[in-house]
């Protein structure tokens, strides 16, 4: 079926329809090696589409996988100042796929990657309400910040619940939080913990609904199960 450039680059996990605008006005995305225009009609099955010079995967070659992301890299297919981005760690994966929602360049651990537009916006939209839990060393008062991060509060003029906070253990300065969180607003967790005074010194998001990060190393990816799946996509 005949289809909006955009629409097809979404479908196919290379980005955003948004994002993919910006690829086709940059000139990166051609049809039958001609320079893509935004809004202009083609049909996967007929036209050879490409973005960067390689050609988009077919339909049947979705790949679903999580990365524990290590801290210095950020989450992005491209970095205009030079970071190291996750893409990088997974390129042996063999098809191009790209990150599932964001962890920032200071936080670790599970990382969903695909090449599934459908896949991951069904993930990310809020109406599957999949709780996002995160294990946070933190120096400060934490048995006085638990009790603030227990109850809503105000971040950037959204007002937020956790899901739940946990104290795991204290450190000589600190503690070990376990907070899960159904929003995964921008740096959220660290906001909130900065507006109960705590400095967080390491974050790393350990579970994405029943989906958990497990004994995967730093840096190291693999393919999902298909418990796994079923797991995301069910609301």
């Amino acid at each position: 079926m005949p289809e909006r450039i955009q629409k097809i680059l979404s479908a196919h996990g290379i980005a955003s329809r948004r994002e993919a605008e910006k690829l086709v006005s940059a000139g990166r995305v051609t049809i039958d090696g001609i320079p893509a225009v935004p809004g202009q009609i083609a049909q996967f099955e007929i036209n050879e589409i490409a973005v960067d010079g390689v050609p988009l995967p077919a339909r049947d070659e979705f790949v679903y996988i999580m990365l524990n992301k290590p801290r210095g890299y950020v989450t992005t297919m491209n970095d205009e100042r030079s970071r190291k981005t996750v893409v990088s760690l997974v390129a042996d994966v063999g098809i191009r796929v790209y990150p599932v929602g964001r962890l920032d360049i200071n936080s670790e651990g599970l990382l969903l990657m695909t090449n599934d537009g459908a896949f991951a916006n069904s993930v990310a939209h809020p109406s599957y309400n999949k709780v996002k839990t995160y294990e946070a060393h933190v120096k400060g008062d934490v048995a006085a910040a638990v009790i603030k991060l227990r109850r809503p509060m105000e971040i950037d003029s959204h007002i937020i619940h956790a899901s739940s906070v946990r104290l795991k253990g204290h450190t000589g300065n600190g503690g070990l939080l376990s907070i899960a969180i159904h929003e995964g607003r921008n740096r959220q967790i660290r906001k909130m913990c900065a507006q109960c005074g705590l400095e967080v010194q390491l974050l790393r998001r350990v579970s994405i609904g029943t989906v958990r990060l497990g004994s995967l190393r730093p840096g190291h990816w693999r393919y999902l199960t298909e418990e796994e799946l079923l797991a995301l996509v069910e609301k």
